[in-house]
């Protein structure tokens, strides 16, 4: 059989290798492999019907469902682009996704088109609204499906495929330009230190919309996995899912972990969950040991990833009880540099900027030029001619042994009285008491110290603890330049964006007082 080549390949390649296999579940149905390629076939054909151009936009705005599967790489197949759209935001956050990468095609629900007719007017380049349950004044999906064949236009694996949008600390999110080559090596890249299989069963809990949740398609695609969409309420669905459906792997971000380890969790789920893995943050080492605790014969595995080069760095289970701090090591297929402004390579420990090299970083933003420079820069020349690399805007330290340790965002650092401080060290060292279930450190203006610190925490359940208890375990745990100055107890979790991450950049702009 041929190698893939591009992203629609995946599929086609699994359904020719095993066309009964189960591809895709949503708790209430099945999808073969042959009956998904078919699917994603019809899907093409529908949209070139509709006379989409090549690479031109399809915007998915959906919940997880075979459609929204269906509808990216059935755009992928006929030579276009999809965009999908977080099912979490609102009409304001999709007109600006929908005028700003000129999307011609929406395919979404007739709730969500409802909610959508007051921005709709103002999405000139869209021609149609493919709604999957019929809507008034809009295409159904059923007759998108049921087209005539036509011809996809030709493409290569360099070409665009898809644009992830992403939220960046000031700003609107920004279009992060994907090719088929991109998503292509990122799944075979993932799914070779996952060691996934045609055994496996992944549950896809975060939103496809995002890299890491897309990504649980494009690995099990490749492997010929079966891959379970989860719409969840609350935490403990995700816990019963991965009972019910005998989940053998799980990716997600540090809030929802964090939360998870909070439940009472069913017997024997390390029975068939072979691994569980982190994106998007630092796992704090208390939700960590936790983890460990109620899932001894899973493997942990700790992955730092940007949008902008889909994965970066992953550490292997064997070495999260020797350094659970780190975010390890380059994936296969990258390589990973730690510089100094002036562009020389760091010495070991000496903290420097994170810098992705190799054929997964993107193609830069959507219609950003000058953005994009800022981020996709040319490397020195004495590291390489001529080539754009990533450079990350965190900073990492590299021990002697080359594993690499998160230290914090540009963006994000706290600069108080002379210091650099990092919010996620003061945060793992409070979440550690085990007094809080989560917390969030951020900086703000002071006259005397450049910035104080604020710390909003939310108490684990069933106890109780104040301002000034927690300020005085901080005072045993923390240098007197990270104490924090302020700090507020709340009830109520704490907020997160669309992609599950808690949303520093609102915690920072609410008033906080201590309590």
């Amino acid at each position: 059989m041929m190698t893939p080549t591009l992203l629609d390949h995946l599929i086609s390649h699994a359904a020719q290798n095993t066309p009964a296999a189960m591809a895709l579940s949503d708790g209430k149905g099945e999808l073969t492999y042959a009956a998904l390629d078919e699917a994603v076939s019809l899907c093409a054909n529908g949209l070139l019907n509709l006379g989409l151009q090549r690479g031109e936009r399809v915007a998915v705005y959906l919940d997880k469902r075979f459609e929204t599967v269906i509808a990216c790489f059935g755009a992928a197949r006929a030579g276009c682009v999809f965009v999908p759209v977080n099912p979490l935001l609102k009409s304001a956050q999709v007109e600006h996704i929908l005028r700003d990468c000129n999307v011609r095609i929406l395919i979404t629900s007739s709730e969500r088109y409802a909610l959508l007719q007051s921005i709709l007017g103002e999405c000139p380049d869209l021609q149609h609204v493919v709604t999957v349950n019929a809507a008034a004044s809009t295409l159904a999906w059923a007759d998108l499906l049921a087209a005539p064949a036509a011809a996809a236009h030709a493409v290569a694996e360099n070409d665009i495929t898809a644009i992830f949008y992403t939220s960046g600390s000031t700003g609107k999110p920004k279009g992060v330009v994907l090719s088929h080559r991109n998503l292509l090596l990122g799944a075979i890249s993932v799914a070779s230190y996952l060691h996934n299989n045609a055994d496996d069963i992944l549950l896809a809990a975060l939103p496809l919309s995002f890299d890491a949740g897309f990504s649980q398609l494009t690995t099990a695609f490749y492997s010929g996995a079966k891959v379970v969409l989860l719409n969840y309420l609350l935490p403990q669905d995700v816990l019963k899912a991965l009972a019910r459906e005998r989940i053998t792997g799980l990716t997600a971000v540090p809030p929802l972990y964090m939360q998870l380890t909070q439940l009472t969790w069913p017997v024997g789920l390390d029975e068939h969950l072979r691994y569980f893995a982190n994106t998007g943050g630092r796992m704090p080492l208390a939700t960590l040991n936790k983890l460990r605790a109620n899932l001894p014969r899973s493997q942990p595995f700790l992955m730092y990833g940007l949008t902008e080069a889909f994965r970066s760095t992953y550490l292997p289970p064997e070495q999260a009880e020797q350094r659970p701090d780190s975010i390890g090591k380059a994936i296969p297929n990258t390589e990973i540099l730690v510089l100094r402004p002036d562009g020389s390579l760091c010495d070991a420990d000496e903290p420097g900027e994170l810098v992705h090299r190799g054929p997964l970083v993107s193609l830069g933003y959507w219609n950003d030029a000058a953005t994009t420079a800022e981020r996709f820069k040319p490397l020195p020349k004495h590291i390489a001619a001529e080539e754009v690399a990533v450079y990350s805007g965190d900073t990492v330290r590299r021990d002697k042994e080359g594993f690499l340790y998160f230290i914090g965002r540009d963006d994000e650092m706290i600069k108080t009285s002379g210091y650099r401080v990092s919010p996620t060290e003061i945060e793992e060292a409070v979440f550690a008491s085990g007094l809080v279930a989560e917390c969030c450190a951020f900086g703000v203006e002071d006259a005397k110290l450049g910035q104080s610190i604020s710390l909003i925490a939310v108490p684990t359940p069933h106890q109780s603890v104040d301002a000034a208890a927690l300020l005085a375990y901080c005072r045993n745990v923390l240098p007197a330049f990270m104490l924090p100055a302020t700090i507020h107890i709340q009830a109520t979790p704490l907020p997160r964006n669309a992609n599950g991450k808690l949303d520093r950049k609102l915690l920072s702009t609410q008033p906080v007082t201590t309590s």
